[in-house]
């Protein structure tokens, strides 16, 4: 057992680098624990992950806090559906194939990647010209929908919630990275709550993971913020790419 957490510590510290960042942590995080930890169920699995991702994901959120203006009205509409959505997702495991979505995922990526590298001003500027209301309704319906993929699928989330604040909202990569954090950790409490009450997480694993999740995430922030858009523009599109390939992977060869 002692290898088993060693290995799953240093794809933790790894993975909350990459959360801090863009997001994509569990694209890490969930495939090292299904191949190190074979013998317990995928629900077991997934619920032990959200332990370490929601320390690195609220400790992302506090430092981006201290150095981004947050709308924290804007910001709860969104968290709540995310969470209302996330509670679903993670409900509808067991009742959903959720390999019939993840086609439609692949081809998303595919699009968002090749956006963003053509247009090279995506996510560097913020561009806002939308009501208070539009922003409103426009975030709970993304913060549901990807709150609800986070419950059922996980695998980067927090990409899906950065592309989201930019596509749709306007914000830059360092504003849509600092509100995906918050409300990635809304999602994963949500998560959380749930896979708790079923008795679906391993502390064993989960608490010296949070640990170095968190180690991984100081790095990665603090990185983010002394290197700014273009850096985290860069970082996006090369987890967006290993996001493609992941599920290409699952769509085209996995059993």
């Amino acid at each position: 057992m002692t290898i088993e957490i060693v290995l799953l510590c240093i794809v933790s510290f790894f993975a909350g680098f990459i959360d801090s960042i863009v997001g994509g942590g569990g694209l890490l995080q969930t495939p090292a624990m299904l191949i190190i930890l074979p013998q317990y169920p995928i629900a077991t699995l997934f619920g032990t992950t959200k332990i370490p991702s929601i320390s690195g994901t609220s400790f992302a959120a506090f430092r981006y806090s201290r150095h981004v203006r947050i709308n924290v009205r804007l910001l709860a509409f969104i968290i709540t559906a995310a969470f209302c959505g996330a509670i679903l997702g993670a409900y509808c495991i067991s009742i959903i194939d959720s390999s019939a979505i993840k086609p439609v995922i692949l081809a998303l990526l595919v699009a968002t990647g090749i956006y963003t590298y053509s247009k090279k001003n995506f996510g560097l500027h913020e561009e806002k010209n939308h009501s208070a209301l539009r922003q409103v309704i426009t975030g709970l319906i993304f913060g549901f929908v990807i709150g609800f993929y986070d419950g059922l699928i996980g695998p980067g989330t927090g990409t899906f919630l950065i592309l989201a604040f930019i596509s749709f909202l306007g914000y830059d990569f360092l504003h849509s990275s600092a509100y995906a954090k918050y409300v990635n950790v809304a999602t994963n409490l949500a998560a959380i709550i749930y896979f708790a009450g079923t008795n679906h997480i391993l502390y064993q694993f989960a608490i010296p993971m949070a640990i170095f999740n968190l180690a991984g995430s100081f790095l990665g922030t603090r990185l983010a913020l002394l290197r700014g858009n273009r850096f985290i523009r860069i970082f996006f599109l090369v987890v967006v790419f290993g996001t493609i390939l992941r599920f290409a992977y699952d769509v085209f060869f996995k059993g």
